[in-house]
């Protein structure tokens, strides 16, 4: 007697009710759902308050472009676009979407179809012989199914883990441009500030050139002795073998930033870095949550959320795993037969599997588990920090550097007067020329030093851009981060 609907829905009434009651029980036995470990951190930076201009949150985003240089935009779209670095990370990307995928459809149930003809005589003179219509024929055609029942909130959970490493996937791509950008940069005002020192140079080594034609003239004339003549020569073989250096510094970073941007013929024009603009400093009281929107703190946060739903996946290990399996088709020995009413075939099983005593190796899994949790979340706490002294650190080199280019300038310029006048002196006999050489010598210095100051000044203004997260839009990847959670 077949059960009637009544009858079946009676029975499977508690099933339901105890597979329900399960499920949600199933994520608490679990363990706890992922909070965000407490910061460490100040609420402030600590550097001193400061004189800004606010900048838009569109143009932060593309903070290079506050430098007004289409040479340097251009290097930096080429670089994200065709630096390898950038697509090793994509093809990262890819990997791991393709496993979240993978792991997204385990919840869904396996439908296969299989089919099988056959056709087998047995023997008749065997221990069991069988006689009758031999050989047979076996055809059947079925459709094969299986489901596993997340009851405990396995599949679930696992399908979390492999969103958060897809996740931390993304925010390290994030991360490498972010990165890159700054590099870039870096090596272009590198590159502009070796333009500039070469200029000076060039100045020098004209007005060495100047005083030693002087000197020259003086010696024929027998107003002084070889010995200043040789004492110019050395000044200007000086500045020239500085210039040789210069050179080849200039070089190996266009070599350097050709690498960065998957370019290896890039030529750098000559340009001038004393023209390029300041970009202005952020505001005073700046809030530590802003290196939340860092890329690097983001990407070690999904690593978290990945390790403490690997816990879950240990413990889960330690409970039963419940599924359904079917099949529905036809097997007939004559094939026309197949899908006949008396052909049809069908089976319904439920299958539960409870580890009983595996040598303790699943309760270590979850110790392990829980030690790389624990990892986790030192080095979240650990990247806080270090992201929290970058800030500081930036904080401090920006407003020191720009402080010593002011005195760098007013250095520059108090040298160049010495340098005059003390070239009148000589010219005048009042004083010999190695007032003239240590003259020449310190605005020599001065000169670099100003060029290097103002590159320094640039650079940290680079690094402060870049360690408070600015270069990238974190909206889009935040709301794949909370509709993951």
């Amino acid at each position: 007697m077949k059960p009637t609907v009544k009858q079946l829905t009676w029975v499977q009434r508690p099933l339901i009710v105890a597979l329900a009651t399960l499920s949600l029980a199933g994520c608490q036995l679990l363990g706890p759902l992922y909070s965000r470990p407490e910061s460490p951190l100040p609420q402030k930076f600590v550097e001193p308050e400061s004189t800004s201009t606010a900048v838009p949150a569109a143009q932060m985003q593309q903070w290079w472009s506050l430098f007004n240089d289409p040479l340097l935009n251009k290097l930096i779209d080429q670089a994200l676009a065709n630096n390898s670095d950038v697509q090793l990370a994509v093809a990262r990307i890819e990997q791991y979407d393709a496993v979240a995928r993978e792991t997204s459809g385990n919840v869904l149930p396996t439908i296969t179809l299989d089919n099988s003809n056959t056709r087998t005589r047995i023997t008749g003179a065997g221990p069991n012989p069988v006689f009758g219509v031999n050989p047979r024929n076996d055809n059947k055609l079925a459709l094969n199914g299986s489901i596993e029942l997340d009851v405990w909130g396995k599949l679930r959970t696992a399908n979390a883990a492999a969103r958060a490493n897809l996740l931390s996937t993304e925010y390290a791509r994030e991360a490498v441009r972010w990165s890159l950008v700054g590099l870039v940069a870096n090596q272009y005002l590198a590159i502009r500030s070796l333009d500039g020192q070469l200029a000076v140079n060039a100045e020098n080594i004209k007005t060495a050139q100047e005083s030693l034609a002087m000197t020259q003239r003086q010696l024929d004339a027998g107003v002084n002795t070889a010995l200043d003549v040789n004492q110019a020569e050395l000044v200007v073989t000086n500045l020239r073998a500085q210039a040789l250096e210069l050179q080849r510094q200039r070089s190996v970073s266009e070599h350097q930033l050709g690498v960065l941007t998957a370019d290896l013929s890039v030529k750098i024009p000559v340009g001038g870095l004393m023209s390029m603009p300041m970009p202005p400093m952020p505001p005073a009281g700046l809030p530590s949550t802003l290196l939340e929107s860092r890329p690097d703190i983001r990407q070690t946060e999904q690593d978290l959320i990945a390790a403490h739903a690997n816990v879950k996946l240990a413990k889960a290990a330690l409970y039963p795993t419940l599924s359904l399996t079917g099949a529905y088709g036809g097997e007939s020995k004559i094939l026309s037969d197949l899908f006949t009413a008396p052909a049809k075939i069908w089976t319904l099983g439920f299958a539960a599997s409870l580890p009983i005593f595996n040598g303790g190796r699943l309760n270590a899994r979850v110790d392990q588990a829980s030690a790389l949790q624990k990892q986790a979340v030192i080095n979240y706490q650990a990247a806080l920090r270090t992201a929290f002294s970058e800030v500081n650190d930036a904080l401090v080199n920006t407003r020191q550097y720009r402080e010593q280019e002011t005195v760098a300038e007013s250095k520059q310029k108090t040298t160049a007067n010495i340098l005059r006048i003390s070239q009148n002196r000589y010219q005048a006999g009042y004083s010999s020329y190695l007032e003239v050489l240590d003259a020449q010598r310190n605005h020599n210095e001065a000169t670099q030093a100003l060029v290097q100051s103002r590159q320094n000044t640039l650079t940290a203004t680079v690094s402060l851009f870049k360690a408070l997260g600015a270069g990238w839009d974190p909206e889009p990847l935040k709301k794949k981060a909370d509709t993951a959670k």
